[in-house]
């Protein structure tokens, strides 16, 4: 009976279905642009949940339940299209090649306007898009935010060859006059402004689409936006279940694998994807090992058609060796290792040892409430926190690590013996203070923050957006003794409140504070769009606060361990005009100015609580025109542009003859300017071709008089002196820049592509104040280089599964070039103080979606 009554449901369920599926519908989805396979792209029943996503090749398939009805299709920064369909007295149809085209404006509103994403032919700036298939299929081993190498603008170095140790430049300006946003949300430091990419090195797993707005950008926030914004938009939970396993593998060890799984949206409108990955291996540069985790978690519910959660985590614990200090040329020709050479690690045991190294972990929430009050009306919500732990390691205590002194190296540029180190700290004994021993300077923190924003239409063609801003954050920064090296103990005596302390391994010393900074920020942004004309202006306002309290420096009842609230009150406004000549010709214009605070270390500089009362706001004024042009096969982008930077805080600290110095030079000014071209064009639909140049003039723009120098006790040292700096070039961002690229599909599921880059006008970094004579010459300007990388895309069917193989080789001609440099203060090429960067390098990886 129990047999029969299981036939018997099992026949109901088979009867059900065949009832229920009426027909089938396959395709492929391709970009409409270069013809090229759309992985992951959504393909749902419009009115119902029934929802398949394209794999590797852009295929899908979908039964669906009744005899007609419409499909719609999406995919992030494409137009969505809606498909018809009849299958009556049909078992399967094929809807054959269906094209999407690129368009941010069909981008869901709710994340355009929350990400503060930018337009094409609608928003006044200048934009680039790096869709997901690309970061996938050519990132490989490179740092994230080198897969923008040929984005106009754009200058990206993996500074000393570290894991996560990139360096991101736009139009001359350094990462902390660049905004970087992850899902609408600022991540730079708001200390320093500084981004520290190994703190996000899983994102390239799990980014749906990365945009680059240079100069004023879109986001209504305040920004320290002077170069430009970089907006990163993670992927949201999937509508189809499924998921993926990859591997990747390297030169030098490189290893990489992990999976992402999502359970599709459920018939309770829950919806869940979760991302994991390890790597492990080696960069290019000797001892630059890696041993980095990754993970993304985004849960989401539709509580209704008016209201959404979406909650999301993600971060990138790792531990890095770096190379920290740079060397003469002469030293990397001297050196058996060539432009690998890194003097910044030994021996220890017979184990790898990395005096300087990087380890953190910095994971991000975020809970985001998505509002629809009404037709014309919707509020958008988020509410994050952040949590960083981790530091730099170094060394302290006698110097013993000279890059040739063989007393503590087998050879010049080899690595250290630290065995010998640790039997010399040994033989002082149980009673004396170690010699040498290894630190790290701890920078923990907690930040936390709410972003709302109101969007309503106020009539057919305009729409105001309003909102607030507020963020909170604490930053603990102190020394930690983490190695004695065989030594019993360290005297430490920069601790007023405990002088001749016995430091041991896990304990503070050296200094010990604590950084608040607190901000509030209102904004209002109103946009205009009728027929060919798209406008836009907006309004921010913010107070910085900052707080500094030390617990080395002052007794808990001196006044000054603990200081008052500084504020500094700033404003923006910008706006900009979009012009559609017609269907392929537009011009757009922007200008803008606004504020910003300095940051902390202008603020209480030298490490103290003594408050600097000449600190102000920076301000800065930019203004851009360009001109676009799209058609079915080619579309061009130009603009020009000016960025004038004023006031500019700019705080030094120096050591000299024991003695620690500042100095706040004030009433500095850059002028960056240049012009921008970006290209594509497909004469074949399986032919891409990219071009890329960037002309820029970045330079200071005049002299500094009577910069005073304060000792460590802000006491005048000597006389004021002058820095002539005027048409001094900007340093370490190459001014002049062009790339070509082409991407050829050999077969239907092969791909083969090639990119060259270019850099040159390239200018040393300098220290300002040895620029204290006039007639000085420029400062030094690295040699021109060119690299070449190539790559291939293949995909293919593997037990059921979907499949792809990516290879890529970087610097396929094993060009040696500097990346990066230091000037002696002399303009020669014999005293700057270099980074190389990396020599040939290659990954293969494998993807197999289910």
């Amino acid at each position: 009976m129990k047999k029969i009554t299981s036939l018997l449901a099992l026949v109901f369920l088979l009867l059900t279905a065949v009832a229920q599926a009426q027909g089938t519908l396959r395709g492929t989805v391709v970009d409409g642009e270069n013809g090229m396979p759309l992985p992951g792209v959504n393909v749902v029943v419009d009115g119902t949940t029934n929802g398949v996503s394209t794999d590797f090749d852009g295929l899908f398939e979908i039964q669906v339940a009744k005899n007609t009805g419409s499909l719609r299709v999406s995919y992030v920064g494409f137009a969505p299209l809606t498909l018809k369909f009849d299958v009556t007295g049909k078992k399967v149809i094929d809807l054959g090649t269906v094209k999407l085209q690129m368009d941010s404006d069909a981008l869901d509103e709710v994340i355009v306007k929350a990400y503060s994403l930018a337009i094409d032919r609608k928003t006044p700036v200048a934009v680039s898009t790096i869709k997901a298939e690309t970061i996938a299929n050519e990132l490989g081993s490179q740092e994230f935010p080198e897969i923008l190498k040929t984005t106009p603008g754009v200058y990206v170095t993996r500074g000393g060859g570290g894991f996560g140790d990139a360096e991101l430049r736009i139009r001359g300006f350094n990462s902390q006059n660049v905004a970087v946003m992850i899902n609408g949300i600022p991540v730079n430091d708001m200390e320093n402004g500084n981004v520290y990419w190994s703190n996000w090195a899983g994102l390239s797993d799990v980014t749906s689409s990365m945009q680059v707005q240079r100069g004023l950008g879109a986001a209504m926030i305040g920004l320290p936006s002077i170069g430009g914004t970089v907006n990163i938009v993670t992927k949201s939970t999937d509508i189809a279940a499924g998921g993926n396993v990859v591997m990747t593998t390297g030169n030098d060890g490189y290893t990489k694998y992990g999976f992402t799984l999502s359970t599709g949206l459920l018939d309770n409108d829950w919806a869940a994807t979760v991302s994991l990955s390890r790597t492990t291996g080696e960069q290019f540069v000797d001892a630059t090992t890696i041993d980095a985790y990754s993970y993304f978690l985004n849960v989401a519910k539709k509580i209704n058609e008016n209201h959404e959660l979406s909650f999301t985590a993600f971060g990138a614990p790792q531990r890095h060796g770096q190379r920290q200090n740079r060397l003469l040329i002469d030293d990397y020709r001297k050196s058996d290792r060539g432009i690998r050479t890194n003097t910044d690690y030994g021996y220890k045991n017979g184990q790898l040892l990395n005096h300087e190294d990087n380890f953190y972990h910095k994971p991000q929430m975020s809970l985001n409430h998505y509002w629809t009050i009404n037709e014309i009306s919707s509020l958008t919500t988020s509410i994050y926190a952040s949590y960083g732990t981790g530091g730099g390691g170094g060394t302290a205590g006698a110097n013993k690590f000279g890059k040739d002194d063989l007393n503590y190296r087998d050879s010049a540029y080899g690595p250290v013996d630290f065995d010998k180190i640790i039997a010399e700290n040994k033989a002082l004994g149980a009673a004396n203070s170690v010699e040498t021993f290894l630190r790290a300077s701890r920078n923990n923190h907690q930040w936390y923050g709410a972003l709302s924003t109101y969007n309503t239409e106020l009539s057919e063609f305009i729409d105001l957006s309003a909102g607030v801003d507020v963020r909170i954050y604490k930053g603990d920064h102190y020394t930690e003794l983490t190695d004695l090296l065989g030594g019993s103990f360290y005297i430490d005596n920069n601790d007023v409140n405990n002088p001749n302390k016995v430091v041991k391994v896990g304990d503070k010393y050296n200094y010990n504070d604590s950084g608040y900074t607190n901000w509030a920020g209102l904004f209002a942004q109103a946009e205009y769009n009728k027929d060919q004309i798209s406008a836009v202006i907006s309004v921010a306002g913010n107070n910085t606060s900052y707080k500094r309290e030390d617990y080395f420096k002052y007794t808990p009842e001196d006044p000054l361990r603990e200081t008052d609230w500084v504020n500094f009150t700033a404003f923006s406004t910008k706006g900009g005009l979009n012009y559609r000549l017609d269907d392929v010709n537009n011009v757009f214009a922007n200008v803008g100015y606004f504020e910003r605070a300095p940051f902390s270390d202008a603020v209480f500089i030298n490490n103290t609580n003594v408050t600097n009362a000449d600190a102000e706001n920076q301000k800065i004024f930019s203004a851009e025109l360009g001109y676009g042009f799209r058609s079915d096969n080619f579309r061009a982008d130009l603009n020009v542009y000016r960025t004038k930077w004023t006031d500019r805080t700019y705080t030094i600290s120096r050591t000299a003859d024991n003695i620690q110095y500042t100095a706040n030079i004030l009433g500095l000014n850059q002028l960056h300017q240049g012009v921008e071209l970006e290209l594509q064009y497909r004469p074949i639909e399986t032919l891409t071709l990219t071009g890329m140049a960037s002309l820029g003039d970045w330079k200071f723009a005049n002299d500094i008089e009577n910069v005073q120098v304060f000792d460590d006790q802000q006491n005048p040292i000597g006389d004021p002196i002058d820095i002539y700096l005027e048409d001094v070039k900007v340093g370490n961002s190459a001014q002049t820049t062009f790339a070509l690229g082409a991407d050829y599909a050999v077969l239907a599921s092969t791909t083969i592509r090639a990119s060259f880059n270019y850099a040159a006008d390239y200018f040393a970094d300098y220290d300002p104040t040895g620029r204290s004579a006039e007639g000085l010459p420029q400062t030094w300007e690295m040699p021109e280089y060119g690299l070449l990388d190539l790559g291939l895309t293949h995909r293919f069917n593997f037990g059921g599964f979907s499949a792809q193989i990516n290879a890529n080789v970087f610097n396929v001609l094993d060009t040696e070039y500097i990346s990066d440099a230091q000037d002696g203060n002399n303009s020669l090429a014999t005293t700057a103080r270099v980074y190389y960067g990396a020599g040939r390098t290659y990954t293969v990886g494998a993807k197999i979606n289910f």
